[in-house]
């Protein structure tokens, strides 16, 4: 949602020109881009992380999907979780009246710390939410070495 834009204009906008933008697709623009329009949660679906002390937790509300529909993949540096929902076919004798819903395909993407083991990953998906574990990598405390002062 953009709150505030700038113009990188040499000159300084006019009060008329402000108003000119508001009622000739200013507002239309807006409101597309406000997190409440119905595409909003269906291109980025709401993530919940959470860190413990063994792992991070990610909670993806994605409803309507297979677990099939979805493709993780995991680096040194990101870890992106998509999906996409095949199109359902259609049956030709049947009149669709109305269609409020639809599942449409996402794709994001989040920076992962260097001490996540990404090769540890897991996920799970139940009731509408992916569920994926990020496990920390072990922290091996070398022995205190023994320095001889001579």
């Amino acid at each position: 949602m953009t709150l505030v834009k700038f113009h990188n204009n040499a000159h300084p906008r006019t009060f008329n020109g402000i108003v000119d933008d508001i009622f000739n697709g200013g507002w239309s623009r807006i409101i597309k881009d406000d997190f409440l329009t119905n595409d909003f949660f269906s291109t980025h679906p709401p993530v919940n992380i959470v860190e413990t002390k063994d792992a991070f937790l990610l909670d993806v509300v994605a409803p309507g999907f297979s677990k099939e529909d979805f493709k993780i993949s995991a680096d040194e540096k990101a870890i992106t979780i998509s999906a996409e929902r095949k199109t359902e076919t259609k049956d030709e004798n049947d009149k669709q009246v109305r269609r409020e819903f639809t599942f449409k395909s996402f794709k994001r993407s989040f920076s992962i710390s260097e001490n996540v083991d990404g090769s540890k990953t897991s996920a799970k998906y139940d009731n509408g939410i992916l569920k994926v574990t990020l496990p920390k990598k072990e922290n091996k405390q070398d022995a205190p070495k023994e320095i001889v002062v001579e």
